[in-house]
């Protein structure tokens, strides 16, 4: 079975660089993010040309409710634009039909 990657568009990119900014800005909430992708300080700016890796910026934030909220509130958006960001960034489902 094959799965077809649109991995959203340049603005749903955009905005998950920006969310990847706001948790660089702070030790307290890029240690947590480090921790969980098992990256470091110095390969998050390669990785951040990724599709995948911007996903992933997006799933620590939206796996807690206080972060996002905050994440929101730092970048003047509503926590369900970065949801429909977070959204566009996922895998598709697998086609079937292929």
């Amino acid at each position: 079975m094959k799965r077809k990657f649109d991995h959203g568009d340049q603005g749903t990119e955009s905005l998950a660089l920006e969310v990847l900014v706001w948790l660089a800005g702070d030790e307290d909430r890029l240690f947590p993010f480090l921790q969980a992708s098992g990256l470091n300080p110095g390969t998050v700016r390669e990785s951040a040309r990724d599709p995948a890796f911007l996903a992933a910026v997006l799933d620590h934030v939206m796996g807690d409710e206080t972060l996002l909220l905050a994440c929101a509130d730092a970048l003047d958006v509503k926590p369900e634009t970065i949801a429909t960001a977070w959204r566009r960034l996922q895998p598709p489902d697998f086609d079937h039909t292929l």
